[in-house]
């Protein structure tokens, strides 16, 4: 099994929508800096357990903790908005709002990736990586 993708965020949000299907707990994912930066802030925004990076045979993976055992999944759909192939921009006050403001907007901005709300806040637009629910 190769683990070189074309779009290795879209990678890692399919690896997580497939762990919830199937009721797994926990997922690993290769490490990028960038995917462990999502990682951390979807788990700052309390839709995952934990994050943490740990050093396997085949090199660094995040270990993403989706839910406690028994407990159920905090997402509810997670979806990738801007691709490698069509980028999806928006200025902050075009950000869109997922449930009526019940999901979050992960926007990578100038001033690094942060929630929708955070960008607002700050006045600041960028590219609309994926919406959380």
């Amino acid at each position: 099994m190769s683990i070189i993708t074309t779009d290795p965020v879209a990678d890692m949000l399919t690896r997580i929508r497939n762990a919830i299907n199937v009721q797994k707990t926990e997922v690993l994912v290769p490490h990028s800096k960038f995917k462990e930066s999502i990682a951390k802030l979807l788990s700052d925004s309390n839709f995952l357990s934990g994050v943490k990076v740990v050093d396997e045979p085949i090199g660094k993976m995040i270990q993403i903790v989706i839910t406690s055992e028994g407990s159920n999944p905090k997402i509810t759909e997670i979806t990738r908005m801007s691709s490698p192939g069509r980028r999806v921009y928006a200025s902050s006050d075009k950000i869109p709002k997922v449930k009526g403001g019940r999901g979050i907007v992960i926007v990578s901005t100038s001033k690094g990736l942060m929630s929708d709300v955070q960008a607002r806040q700050q006045k600041l637009g960028g590219e609309l990586i994926c919406k959380v629910y």
